[in-house]
């Protein structure tokens, strides 16, 4: 798993794109020449150092199952294909120390691009609570980011709540990029162990809508969310569920971090190092989810996307 561990103990469908699509002729000849186009949102990170690697059509190699298949095209997140709407979600449920993060977290929202809408919302009690609508107005945002309330009471699942605001969020055609950061401690009280079905649900509604999901672990507050076990548990679901959405989780362990400005700085830079996708995937008699893996031979270069795609059947 990518995970950013900074310590010893350390797409519904994605929405509509563009209606004009950078398409170059002759490139990535392998794979089939007929297919179902499946559009997903991937990361370009480099595997040492802090420079990018630039990445061409014909340097990406997308494998479905053992297929290798056609990649038609790649678009940069830039320009007018830079539209993004951002969802941060803060855990209600927190302890009152990630008080002291808050700071961070503005500081993100307000060094947003004009191109990216904002919003933020707190999970409580299974659902979200929507305290600033999408909005370019990053400063605004910003200011509606409170103290959480800090009661364990509330705070029933976390993936409950993802699964609330997946429903009702609505892609925007001239905004192609939804993508969620997350606060919490990912400890679900209605599943709190090795298996957790809820996790599972969330994560296929992610990756159906094509919504990249990053998370940064907050200790929850109470008793529950000072377990060894279920803080443990708890991160493992956030690795899961921001590795197979294509995001990413940071957390220190089984503590706090002194800072949680690192870990904003590090999604600011993968946000600023994306690309359009599209691929045609294996025609299916019944549309479900299907298992894909991104590759390329650019040295230093790593490819970050969802690990499964929504694929459209013929039925």
């Amino acid at each position: 798993m990518r995970l950013a561990r900074w310590a010893s103990t350390i797409v519904i469908g994605l929405g509509l794109f563009p209606a004009l699509l950078l398409i170059q002729p002759g490139a990535n000849a392998q794979g089939s020449t007929s297919g179902v186009p499946v559009r997903m949102i991937v990361s370009v990170e480099s595997r040492h150092g802090d420079e990018i690697p630039q990445i061409m059509r014909e340097d990406v190699v997308v494998q479905e199952g053992h297929d290798r298949q056609k990649v038609t095209a790649w678009v940069p997140a830039t320009g007018e294909n830079a539209g993004l709407d951002l969802y941060v979600l803060i855990d209600d449920s927190s302890s009152w120390t990630v008080g002291t993060q808050l700071a961070a977290a503005r500081a993100f929202i307000t060094q947003q691009p004009p191109s990216t809408f904002v919003a933020v919302g707190y999970m409580r009690n299974g659902t979200v609570e929507t305290v600033q609508d999408l909005t370019q107005d990053h400063v605004g945002a910003a200011k509606s980011v409170r103290l959480p309330l800090g009661n364990s009471t509330g705070a029933a699942s976390p993936y409950f709540s993802v699964q609330e605001l997946l429903k009702r969020w609505q892609p925007n055609p001239s905004r192609p990029r939804r993508e969620i950061v997350m606060l919490t401690s990912g400890i679900d009280l209605y599943s709190p162990g090795s298996v957790d079905p809820y996790l599972d649900e969330t994560i296929e509604q992610a990756q159906r809508a094509g919504i990249i999901l990053y998370s940064i672990y907050a200790p929850g507050s109470g008793h529950f969310g000072h377990s060894y076990w279920r803080v443990s548990w708890g991160q493992n679901d956030l690795s899961r569920i921001s590795d197979e959405a294509g995001g990413e989780a940071y957390d220190l362990g089984v503590v706090a971090a002194a800072s949680f400005k690192p870990f904003f700085d590090d999604i600011s830079r993968r946000l600023g190092h994306q690309y359009m996708l599209t691929f045609l995937a294996k025609p299916e008699r019944k549309s479900g989810m299907q298992s894909v893996k991104l590759s390329t031979e650019v040295a230093n270069a790593e490819l970050v996307s969802a690990d499964r795609v929504y694929v459209p059947g013929s039925e």
